[in-house]
């Protein structure tokens, strides 16, 4: 499991598909919980009302995931002498 996180590469994958999927969740939480909701009964309403938390939750996620990948292929390509010295 956690081998699957040492390559920056699938981290980054990850990271983009965490931030694409929690744009799409919050964006269908907040039409069907706030657009639809007299339609829907209560269970559904309330998961509606839970992808506007979730959505954000793995957008969040998935940026910090972002973030430690593109740094971690900085400092690879550092080390590897691809970088420029100051």
């Amino acid at each position: 499991m956690f081998g699957f996180f040492d390559n920056p590469h699938r981290v980054l994958k990850l990271s983009h598909l965490l931030l694409v999927g929690g744009l799409f969740m919050l964006i269908a939480g907040i039409i069907l919980a706030y657009g639809l909701d007299a339609y829907l009964n209560l269970p559904q309403l309330v998961c509606a009302h839970a992808l506007t938390i979730l959505g954000p939750t793995a957008i969040k996620l998935g940026y910090v995931m972002r973030l430690l990948s593109l740094n971690r292929l900085r400092l690879e390509g550092l080390v590897a002498g691809n970088g420029a010295t100051a």
